[in-house]
């Protein structure tokens, strides 16, 4: 690593799955990790791995979120970069876990873990500079950002940037790109109403655009949008931008 913080190429990465990539999106963690290999990356999968404690913690239980975040520790020993599926997840990790560790006898270990998590399409940009060759037929889509991706991670402008490599795909953005979608996890449990309005208006805001795709960088948004998209029988497709790059450029 350098001493603004960038990496050069690396040889091998680990990739965090999440929860719901695991769970719900397969798919789109294996597009991440094919993503990665096809530029000659060795992609490590800890089998152990599970949770980075964002529900426990995002519902105020810090201690059982310390415990979900400590036991993930051993799983990261080499001083590779983790990459992870999903801005979200990456936040938690990077950005909450040096203050869920505050204290801690594994503090040190955990900050020096979380300096390493990389977010997928940021790692593509920034660190391996990635360029694709669209191999399908053309197509308009939209992006939905992510809360987590854009205000904790920083990723807003990469992987509009990717899609836009893509010769066929007609990228057209939404109007309230930075308005949250209704998800916010337990958010849309505990405030089903209000998160049910929200998802409406992201919707709108969807097919207004007239896009026959929304492509998102959380598995939990596109859950969320692509559930009100299914129940309003809107003939639109939520995919995550791993599984999409793949299709496009993979044939």
């Amino acid at each position: 690593m350098t001493h603004d913080g960038t990496i050069s190429r690396p040889e091998s990465v680990y990739f965090f799955g999440t929860c719901l990539v695991d769970l719900f999106y397969p798919e789109a963690g294996m597009a991440g990790m094919e993503l990665l290999k096809a530029q000659g990356i060795r992609v490590v999968f800890p089998q152990g791995q599970s949770c980075c404690g964002q529900p426990a913690y995002n519902s105020g239980y810090r201690e059982e979120a310390l415990k979900v975040a400590r036991a993930q520790l051993d799983y990261f020993p080499g001083d590779w970069p983790i990459v992870v599926p999903s801005g979200s997840c990456a936040g938690m990790m990077k950005k909450h876990w040096p203050d869920l560790f505050k204290g801690e006898p594994d503090e040190a270990r955990a900050c020096q873990v979380a300096s390493r998590v990389w977010e997928l399409t940021q790692f593509l940009v920034q660190v391996l500079n990635v360029t694709f060759e669209d191999q399908g037929p053309p197509v308009k889509i939209t992006w939905h950002a992510s809360c987590h991706a854009q205000r904790e991670m920083g990723v807003t402008d990469e992987p509009k940037a990717l899609l836009r490599q893509l010769a066929n795909v007609e990228l057209v953005e939404l109007q309230r790109e930075k308005e949250c979608c209704g998800f916010g996890g337990t958010f849309a449990v505990r405030h089903p109403e209000i998160s049910a309005a929200m998802v409406g208006d992201k919707v709108a805001d969807i097919e207004n655009t007239g896009a026959k795709a929304v492509v998102s960088g959380d598995c939990g948004c596109l859950m969320n949008i692509s559930g009100a998209l299914e129940g309003g029988k809107k003939p639109v497709r939520g995919v995550h931008i791993a599984q999409f790059l793949k299709e496009r450029t993979h044939g």
